[in-house]
């Protein structure tokens, strides 16, 4: 048993745990708190995030062994979240056409007519090839997808690492 690498281990499962956490939160407040609506591409970026913080509590508890094989699962995850990302954050910018079936509006469907017309009113439409916030010029798509690469390449690391 290598003294050195279990806490390395455990040391990248902890900091893994921590900034998936902390990018949920983040994510979170900007909906709930400041009523920034997702969209369909912005909610799948989050799924990596959701298996990357139980990954990272796993390796930092587990044995050796199963600590290099969570934090390699996370590695992967997060490489499809940076490339979600970069798909998303490149049909911002035009590169290439976002998704054909992106947005609409959030919430249960009304029940009656004069409801549905209600709705319509306050119905926001959330477009994935639309920027809602840039932060020093990159969306925040962009910076999901630096994020995302800077986690993925630091649990992979930690998981092979000898």
């Amino acid at each position: 048993m290598n003294t050195a690498a279990t806490l390395r281990l455990k040391t990248a499962g902890l900091w893994l745990a921590i900034f998936s956490a902390v990018a949920l939160g983040a994510v979170l407040v900007m909906q709930y708190g400041y009523g920034y609506a997702p969209c369909k591409l912005c909610l799948t970026e989050r799924l990596p995030y959701y298996a990357a913080l139980p990954l990272g509590l796993i390796a930092l508890f587990a044995p050796e062994r199963l600590a290099r094989l969570v934090l390699g699962l996370a590695a992967l995850g997060l490489l499809y979240g940076a490339g979600v990302g970069v798909y998303h954050a490149g049909a911002e910018w035009g590169f290439w056409p976002g998704p054909t079936d992106c947005g609409g509006g959030t919430g249960a469907n009304p029940g009656q007519i004069g409801d549905f017309l209600n709705a319509l009113q306050s119905t926001t439409v959330v477009d994935c090839s639309v920027a809602a916030l840039r932060v020093f010029g990159v969306s925040l798509a962009g910076w999901n997808a630096l994020l995302a690469l800077a986690l993925a390449s630091f649990a992979g690391t930690a998981a092979v690492r000898r």
